[in-house]
């Protein structure tokens, strides 16, 4: 049964794993306010009991990104469209945007995993989309691009850090300025994927990643996730203090002896 059903975003959950899907194939999951608003709900409504998340698209593309929509001067319906906003102030402007990174940040929160199953375009909030995620398995027949940049505007959903922690500055600059598709080798090659398999095998080989995902014991992902999402900000040495707190933390547990 889904948990939530709304504007582009089915939440559904089986005991330890939710499966987060982007509903509207027709326009390729292209997204808006309202989708972004929907997905920022899915990662409220998430049980106790979830230790990983999926998040997949409908149909033949992940999402194709921005729904040009946003860029007419009417908009969405019951939206203010991306002109009206622009011509607001600064401080509306930056709480809007502010609002719609809600939707990309939840996915990295330390007591879930989370996979991105992605074939076909996953472009530009679509690539960002994926790129919230800790894992991305990607189809053969991926096309990532992060073309913001050819509509004047910058990538602004949480997407540069995480690419850059991935393929370093020197490669996120260019495919981002330059706006070209990353094709499934070369995603595998660079970082961007973990896996790719043929499109057919996508569904299987995420179910056989989830089911080793969630084999171990809860506690011990969630401190190795934390701690290896605060290695790029520490100094070596800190590192170091961070797994004696972590494993200390670990070994009273087994023992019986946390508070």
């Amino acid at each position: 049964m889904a948990l939530l059903d709304k504007d582009g975003v089915r939440l559904v959950v089986d005991d330890s794993v939710a499966t987060v899907t982007l509903t509207n194939p027709a326009k390729r999951n292209a997204q808006s306010p309202a989708l972004w608003r929907a997905l920022a709900e899915a990662g409220r409504s998430l049980p106790g009991t979830v230790r990983v998340v999926v998040l997949r698209g409908e149909g033949k593309s992940f999402s194709a990104g921005l729904d040009r929509q946003a860029f007419t001067p009417e908009g969405f319906d019951g939206e203010p469209s991306f002109l009206d906003l622009a011509r607001g102030s600064d401080q509306v402007l930056d709480d809007t945007i502010a609002e719609y990174q809600e939707a990309f940040t939840w996915w990295r929160r330390n007591d879930i995993v989370t996979v991105a199953a992605v074939q076909g375009h996953a472009i530009g909030a679509g690539f960002q989309l994926a790129l919230a995620c800790d894992l991305r398995v990607v189809a053969d027949d991926v096309q990532f691009a992060m073309r913001e940049t050819s509509l004047g505007l910058v990538p602004d959903l949480g997407g540069t850090q995480p690419l850059t922690s991935l393929v370093g500055y020197a490669r996120a600059l260019e495919i981002c300025a330059t706006g070209r598709f990353v094709h499934a080798e070369e995603a595998e090659r660079i970082g961007l994927a973990n896996l790719v398999v043929p499109a057919a095998e996508l569904d299987a080989a995420v179910a056989d990643l989830t089911a080793a995902l969630v084999a171990p014991p809860r506690d011990a992902v969630v401190e190795t996730k934390a701690l290896l999402r605060g290695a790029v900000g520490r100094a070596y040495d800190d590192q170091r203090v961070a797994e004696r707190a972590a494993q200390a933390r670990r070994l009273r547990d087994l023992a019986g002896l946390s508070d």
